[in-house]
């Protein structure tokens, strides 16, 4: 199994592996390059988050600046927003649905180091997988952890920091990020 079959199947890798590490520098360069395009051409913003991203759905808007760790573990859907200062740390998979609206400085997570200190001085890590349904609103300053699933239809709260499974239609806000009522 190579490194970037590990990290997928949620096992211990090495993100140090010289392909990994030869992906993220292409990335840096199309993060670079997206990053400082002209605000106002949309154009050449929309092709080159099509080249970014592994997928965008039509009437994608990523506001600039973006960090993203590779780009190609995360697909969105249609109308999708992304506003400033968007991060994506998608080492593992992020799959967003369509209608999706993220406010300012959102951190989207999908690496873990590990527990056990020789393997995380070693630099090893884990990731799991980050799902947002359709129709959700993640609000100003939220942060979205390993391995959460946000159901359709949510709101996440201004600062939450998501540590668990929200379900559909909720209203979740907080630190740890819990539902508040059924929307």
């Amino acid at each position: 199994m190579t490194e970037k079959e590990k990290s997928y199947a949620g096992l211990l890798y090495q993100p140090g592996d010289p392909e990994l590490v030869a992906d993220r520098a292409v990335t840096v360069k199309k993060l670079y390059e997206y990053n400082n395009l002209h605000p106002l051409d949309l154009e050449a913003r929309q092709e080159a988050i099509r080249g970014l991203l592994g997928k965008a759905g039509e009437n994608c808007v990523v506001e600039q600046p973006l960090f993203c760790t590779y780009g190609y573990n995360t697909t969105v859907g249609k109308n999708f927003f992304m506003n400033v200062n968007g991060k994506l740390m998608d080492s593992g998979k992020i799959t967003i649905g369509d209608n999706v609206f993220i406010a300012p400085d959102v951190c989207i997570v999908t690496e873990e180091h590990a527990m056990d200190v020789e393997q995380r001085v070693a630099g090893l890590e884990y990731t799991h997988p980050v799902t947002i349904g359709d129709n959700v609103w993640i609000c100003t300053g939220a942060i979205i952890l390993p391995g959460v699933t946000i159901g359709a239809d949510s709101v996440i709260g201004a600062g939450s920091v998501v540590t668990k499974d929200i379900p559909s239609r909720s209203l979740a806000v907080g630190n740890p990020c819990k539902v508040i009522r059924t929307l």
